[in-house]
């Protein structure tokens, strides 16, 4: 019987794992809310801001890595991208790139 319980354990367990996973990941739509207040809800910054509306998957992570490694002149989005994993800049990408 103390086997049994054991092996039940286990599997509950492994089970529980990939949920946990992704309770701790943020879901791009909750990454993207970060950009809104400087490039606009839609993309389309009013201010002096560079817009995202019409930019590709690829060119805003590439953009995104490039701030995080200080490749590129900023002021704020340096700090900002380098708290983002690859994964998160990966996911926030596609949610904001175009189709």
């Amino acid at each position: 019987m103390k086997a049994k319980g054991g092996l039940l354990l286990a599997a509950l367990g492994v089970l529980a794992l990939p949920l946990s996973a992704v309770a701790d990941a943020p879901s791009p739509t909750v990454l993207a809310n970060t950009c809104f207040s400087c490039h606009g809800t839609d993309g389309k910054s009013a201010g002096a801001m560079p817009s995202l509306a019409g930019k590709s998957a690829s060119e805003i992570a590439q953009r995104l890595r490039e701030f995080r490694a200080d490749e590129r002149e900023n002021t704020v989005m340096g700090r900002i991208a380098k708290g983002f994993s690859d994964a998160e800049i990966e996911a926030l990408a596609a949610q904001l790139g175009s189709k």
